[in-house]
């Protein structure tokens, strides 16, 4: 497994794996596994969004309320607290049974699991805040299976897989999405909104099989991580004369939540701040376009039927074979490579929406958009995915790669919640004009880092 290090010069270039051997690491019986713990992933999302809004819309709760609703998704924006705990508490007696990883993963699966029934036998109309109490421990175990699941994706595959790994967990995770969005709603026009919930309660299994028939990956740290724990016995020696449970407490503290982060930075040195700037930037256009997206179309003319087949079924299909793309071009050319590509298709594409914008409701163009976009979305993410998972290093797994997944959503939502702001002084024309140019600074920072420290290339 690779730890993430970085190289001061690029070194030559991998040879270029035939193409049929690029297809065939789709064969991998883990890469199969990958698909439905996407699945489980995925799963809870919108049953603690857009799905609960449309349950609390139709017990008439108020608006205020509802709004107030998504402040649960506060919590995917926060795992980075408790991955350390993710990273090295071993649970009792699963721990023996299914290892570090599969664990954690099981557990917070019953957590979701558990959450799910419990909101679904809550009226929202008289036990609204056992309700949100419900919806907080499906996202807080949501996001502990999130932190669990990417750990067990890095360390279970080698480098020239991960694109592969990331692109499988897509697939998964937007099929979760179609079930808890589409699937759920059209469940509950024949079905109670209880029997809606025990129904996804159940679909969780999915997740539990692939965790009984999956193997616990074989984490092996390299050298600067031990060098770097030795900070903890250093730390005991010259505390010796505190009480025990602090040193013990202090100690953990110090190898679970400092040494991580020290690490990361004492490999990459410099660039650790170009890397953290790149990784927060990346997907800024995806994430400011996509706040607008829904709007835009609505204020366009689209009916909901139309937005519903074409932005959400079709598209979810054009994302799972933009992801299955890049899962093959990153071990054939490359993940840098394929990461400048996707940064410049994921901004380009976005001047396909200011044509539509100016066309009207065309329901071709708005074919050819999405198609585009999709395709370019799906393809970037699962080099980006492949990228990060690259970074960190198999000593902190679950605490890294929490940290990259956290910080790269941040600065695309803060830029995005003045999205609607833009469009009301310019127009949506030239809004997407300038989603598309903020991309800009992304693809400079890839570049600088292809010639810095091409880092996640196969070997």
């Amino acid at each position: 497994m690779t730890t993430g290090g970085t190289d001061p010069a690029p070194g030559p270039r991998p040879d270029r794996l035939p193409w049929r051997e690029a297809w065939r690491v789709y064969l991998h019986p883990r890469i199969a596994a990958m698909g439905c713990l996407g699945f489980a992933a995925g799963l809870p999302f919108l049953l603690v969004f857009s799905t609960l809004s449309a349950w609390l819309t139709e017990a008439g709760v108020s608006r205020t309320a509802i709004g107030l609703f998504s402040w649960v998704g506060i919590t995917y924006s926060i795992k980075v607290l408790w991955s350390p705990v993710v990273d090295r508490l071993e649970l009792p007696l699963l721990h023996r049974l299914l290892g570090r990883r599969r664990s954690w993963i099981l557990l917070a699966q019953l957590t979701i699991a558990g959450g799910l029934a419990g909101m679904a036998f809550t009226d929202p109309a008289t036990e609204l805040w056992r309700l949100a109490a419900f919806a907080v421990l499906v996202a807080f175990g949501s996001a502990t299976q999130d932190v669990a699941i990417d750990a067990w994706r890095i360390e279970a595959a080698p480098p020239e897989r991960q694109a592969a790994m990331a692109a499988t967990y897509v697939f998964g995770y937007r099929l979760a999405l179609l079930a808890g969005g589409a699937g759920a709603l059209h469940i509950a026009t024949f079905t109670s909104w209880t029997g809606v919930y025990l129904a996804m309660a159940g679909l969780m299994g999915v997740g539990l099989l692939a965790v009984l028939a999956s193997r616990e990956p074989n984490s092996r740290p390299a050298g600067d991580p031990v060098f770097l724990e030795s900070r903890v016995q250093d730390f005991m020696m010259r505390n010796a004369h505190l009480p025990r449970s602090v040193k013990s407490i202090a100690g953990w503290f110090i190898g679970a939540v400092v040494c991580p982060f020290v690490d990361f930075f004492s490999r990459n040195g410099a660039l650790a701040l170009v890397i953290l700037a790149f990784i927060g930037l990346y997907r800024v256009t995806d994430i400011t376009m996509g706040v607008m997206a829904n709007p835009f179309y609505l204020d366009l003319g689209f009916t909901k039927a139309q937005i519903a087949n074409v932005s959400g079924i079709y598209g979810v299909l054009m994302t799972i074979l933009g992801g299955v793309l890049g899962g093959v071009a990153v071990p054939r050319w490359g993940v840098m490579p394929v990461l400048l590509g996707g940064s410049i298709l994921a901004a380009v594409t976005n001047l396909l929406f200011a044509v539509l914008a100016l066309l009207g409701p065309e329901v071709w163009m708005l074919v050819v958009t999405i198609s585009a976009d999709n395709l370019a979305g799906g393809v970037a993410i699962s080099a980006f995915i492949a990228y990060l998972s690259g970074l960190t290093n198999t000593a902190y797994t679950a605490t890294q790669y929490a940290l990259f997944s956290s910080l790269m959503t941040l600065p695309g939502k803060v830029i995005g919640g003045a999205a609607g702001a833009v469009v009301d002084a310019f127009g949506y024309p030239l809004f997407f004009v300038y989603s598309c140019l903020i991309g800009l600074p992304a693809m400079g920072l890839v570049v600088y880092l292809m010639k810095k420290a091409p880092v996640t290339d196969p070997p």
